[in-house]
C-alpha cells in the first residue's frame, strides 16, 4: 500500500514537472524562437535540472513537438466548442465572433506555431504531423458546418463543407501572418471576422439561404 502511494506521488510529480517544462518552454520559444534556445535555458526558466528535463524528453525537438501538439489540440478543441454552442442550427455571426476570440488572443502561440511550420517545412516527418493536425482542425469545422446544413446554408461558391473549412483555415493563416508583422490584434480580429462573415454568409452577416 505504501509503495502504491509513493508511486502515485512520483507519477503526479512527474506529470507536474513535464507540464512546468512545457509552460516554460512555451515562454522561451515565443521570446527567442526555436533554434535559438538551449535545454539549459528551458531548465532555468522552469527551475529544474537537466536530469528533470531528460526524464521527460529525449531532446529539445521532442519537447518542441510535444508543446506544439498540446497547444494545437487545445486550439482545435476551443474552435470546436465555439462552433457547437448554437444547437442544430448555426448563428454564423455569433459563431464567427466566438472563433476569432479563441484564435487571435495569443500572439505568443502564433510565434511558436510559425516556428513549427518552418521546422516542418524542412522535415517531412514533422510536416506529416502538422498536416494531420490541420486536417483535424478542418474536419472539426467541416463536421460542425455539415450538422448545420438544412438549418444554415453556405454560399454555393464554397462547394461543400470541406471547401468551407479550407477557406476558414486559409483566412486565418493570412490574417495571422499580418498580425505577426504589425502586432495589431484588434485589427486582425476585426479583419478575420469580416473575412469569415463574407465567406460563410451572403456578406451581410446573415446566412445565404440559396440552395447549394
Amino acid at each position: 500500500m505504501a509503495v502504491e502511494r509513493t508511486t502515485g506521488r512520483v507519477t503526479r510529480r512527474r506529470v507536474r514537472t513535464r507540464a512546468n517544462l512545457l509552460d516554460a518552454a512555451f515562454s522561451v520559444f515565443a521570446a527567442k524562437g526555436f533554434g535559438h534556445v538551449s535545454i539549459e535555458e528551458v531548465c532555468e526558466a522552469a527551475g529544474y535540472s537537466r536530469g528533470a528535463f531528460y526524464s521527460n524528453f529525449s531532446s529539445l525537438d521532442e519537447l518542441f513537438f510535444a508543446l506544439y501538439r498540446e497547444r494545437a489540440d487545445l486550439i482545435a478543441e476551443q474552435v470546436s466548442g465555439a462552433l457547437a454552442l448554437d444547437g442544430p442550427g448555426l448563428d454564423v455571426p455569433a459563431a464567427v465572433d466566438r472563433v476569432t476570440d479563441v484564435l487571435l488572443l495569443d500572439r505568443d502561440w502564433l510565434l511558436v506555431k510559425t516556428d513549427f511550420l518552418v521546422h516542418a517545412a524542412r522535415d517531412p516527418e514533422v510536416a506529416r504531423s502538422l498536416l494531420e493536425h490541420r486536417a483535424r482542425l478542418r474536419q472539426a469545422i467541416a463536421d460542425r458546418l455539415a450538422r448545420a446544413r438544412g438549418h444554415t446554408a453556405l454560399p454555393a461558391v464554397l462547394g461543400d463543407t470541406d471547401g468551407a473549412a479550407h477557406a476558414v483555415v486559409a483566412a486565418y493563416d493570412g490574417v495571422t501572418t499580418q498580425l505577426l508583422l504589425d502586432r495589431d490584434v484588434e485589427h486582425a480580429r476585426a479583419w478575420l471576422k469580416q473575412l469569415l462573415t463574407a465567406l460563410l454568409t451572403d456578406g451581410r452577416g446573415t446566412p445565404d439561404h440559396r440552395q447549394n
